[in-house]
C-alpha cells in the first residue's frame, strides 16, 4: 500500500462492490486460472483508473527489434562482439524502447514458446511512456517505474519484469545492458537437490517494489507501447498507468544483487559443471531442460587440486549466449570485454583460449580466488538461436577474429608418455 492512503487494500476479499477510495480492483493473471497452486501466479491491483480505459492499439516501428529468426543464413560459428556502441547524447536522444537492438533468439511468441536475446544502449529517460520487456544493466543504474511501484536497478543487480507489466525507464547518462525474453513461461529458483534447503540464490534475497501511485490525468497524455506477437503497437491514454495505490499476490516484478548469490564450488578434484551457478530456470517441460537459464560466474576460490581449473572444452547440446559485467573472464582474459557478448551455438566447440590453457596447465595449483573483481553470466537454452542481420551485419560490433584466440593450441601428444612411478 503506497502509505499516501492508508487501508487502501481491502480487507478479507479481493473484488469488493466498492473499493477503498473508490479505487477499481483489477486482476493480472500471469497463470492459467486453473494452473496447480504452486505455480499458479496471479496480484491484484487497485488503481485510480482501469488499464482499459485507452485509445486503440496502432502498430509501432520495430526498428531493430526482431522475432524473424530467418533473414539471414544460420552461422554456426563461434560468434563475438565487441561492446555495443552507445549514441552520444549530443548527437541523438535514445530512450529504453528505442535503444532496443534484437541480437539472437529462436521459438514463436504466436505458440508462447522461445526465448530473444536483446541488447539495449540509451541514453535518455523515456517521457510518458510505458513498455513491457525487462532490462539487466551493464553500465549506469536505470530507475524502472513500474505498476507495482519503483526499483533502482544498478549494474551486478537484475530485473524480472514478468509479461502484461507496464514500466517506464530512466536513466541518468549512457546506460547499456542485455535482456533475456522468455515466451510464455515464468523464471523460477532452480531445484535444490542434494544441496539441501540452502544456497546459490536464497529467497530472502529478492526484493519487490512498494505500491507508489502517481495522479495524472489533467492534461496528460501518455502513450502505452505493447509487444505483441513479436510486434510493438502503441495506444495513447489520458492518464498515467502508474496509479496503482495498492496490490497483493505472487505476480510481482523483482530484483536481485549478484553479489547476494551463495556461491557452491570443488573442494576436492575436477571443474563442476556450470549449472551449480543457475540464478533462475525457465522450465521447459522436458524434466531437467531449460528454455532459458540465467547463470553467473561470480567471486569465488578456486582449491581443485591436481586439476585443469578453468572452464573445460566443451560442445554442447544446448545454446550459450554469455556476457561481461564487469572485471575478466577466467577464460579469455583478452577479447571479451564488458559490454560485449558471445554466443556458441548448438555443438559448436567453445573452450579456454591458448594463452589460458597455458597458463594453468603448468600453474602451482594453491587455493586462490576465482574471478576476483569480475561478474559474467550466461543465457543457456534448448533452443537453437539464431542470430539476427542487426547481430552479424548491422551492429558492426562483430568481432570476426574471435576464432584466432584458439589457433595458437599446439599439439602436446606424446606416443612415448609413461605414468609417473613415484
Amino acid at each position: 500500500v503506497d502509505p499516501r492512503c492508508p487501508g487502501a487494500l481491502p480487507e478479507g476479499q479481493n473484488n469488493p462492490q466498492i473499493c477503498p477510495y473508490g479505487l477499481y480492483s483489477e486482476q493480472l493473471s500471469g497463470s492459467a486460472f486453473t494452473c496447480p497452486r504452486a505455480a499458479n501466479k496471479r496480484s491484484w491491483l487497485y488503481r485510480i483508473l482501469p488499464s482499459v480505459r485507452h485509445k486503440p492499439f496502432t502498430p509501432l516501428s520495430c526498428g531493430n527489434l526482431s522475432d524473424n529468426w530467418n533473414e539471414v543464413e544460420p552461422d554456426p560459428n563461434q560468434l563475438r562482439w565487441k561492446p555495443f556502441t552507445i549514441t552520444k547524447a549530443s548527437e541523438k536522444k535514445v530512450d529504453f524502447v528505442s535503444g532496443l537492438r534484437t541480437l539472437c533468439g529462436a521459438g514463436d511468441a504466436k505458440s508462447r514458446n522461445g526465448i530473444a536475446v536483446h541488447i539495449y544502449t540509451c541514453n535518455a529517460s523515456m517521457l510518458d511512456k510505458s513498455v513491457s520487456i525487462a532490462p539487466v544493466p551493464y553500465q549506469g543504474e536505470i530507475l524502472i517505474t513500474t505498476e507495482f511501484g519503483k526499483m533502482m536497478v544498478e549494474p551486478n543487480e537484475i530485473c524480472v519484469l514478468q509479461q502484461g507489466m507496464r514500466f517506464s525507464v530512466d536513466v541518468f547518462g549512457e546506460t547499456r545492458g542485455y535482456i533475456l525474453e522468455v515466451y510464455g513461461t515464468h523464471f523460477e529458483l532452480p531445484d535444490l537437490g542434494p544441496i539441501g534447503a540452502n544456497g546459490l540464490a536464497n529467497p530472502r534475497d529478492f526484493q519487490v517494489p512498494v505500491a507508489w501511485f502517481e495522479d495524472r490525468t489533467v492534461g496528460t497524455t501518455y502513450t502505452v507501447i505493447n509487444k505483441y506477437q513479436g510486434k510493438l503497437f502503441s495506444c495513447q491514454q489520458e492518464f498515467s498507468p502508474f496509479n496503482v495505490v495498492a496490490w497483493h499476490g505472487n505476480y510481482t516484478p523483482y530484483k536481485y544483487n549478484l553479489e547476494n548469490f551463495m556461491v557452491i564450488n570443488c573442494v576436492a578434484f575436477d571443474h563442476a559443471d556450470p549449472s551449480i551457478f543457475t540464478v533462475l530456470t525457465a522450465k521447459s517441460t522436458r524434466p531437467g531442460v531449460a528454455i532459458a537459464d540465467f547463470v553467473i560466474f561470480p567471486p569465488r576460490w578456486g582449491v581443485a587440486e591436481h586439476t585443469f581449473r578453468p572452464p573445460y572444452y566443451h560442445r554442447n547440446c544446448m545454446s550459450e549466449f554469455m556476457g561481461l559485467i564487469k572485471g575478466q573472464y577466467e577464460a579469455k582474459e583478452e577479447g571479451f570485454q564488458p559490454g560485449g557478448g558471445s554466443l556458441h551455438s548448438i555443438m559448436t566447440p567453445h573452450g579456454p583460449d591458448a594463452d589460458c590453457f597455458d597458463k594453468n596447465s603448468t600453474a602451482n595449483l594453491q587455493p586462490e580466488r576465482v574471478a576476483e573483481g569480475t561478474m559474467a553470466f550466461m543465457f543457456e537454452s534448448s533452443f537453437s538461436m539464431a542470430v539476427t542481420k542487426w547481430g552479424l551485419e548491422t551492429c558492426q560490433r562483430l568481432d570476426k577474429n574471435y576464432y584466432k584466440c584458439w589457433e595458437p593450441l599446439r599439439n602436446h601428444f606424446n606416443p612415448n608418455w609413461a605414468p609417473d612411478r613415484k
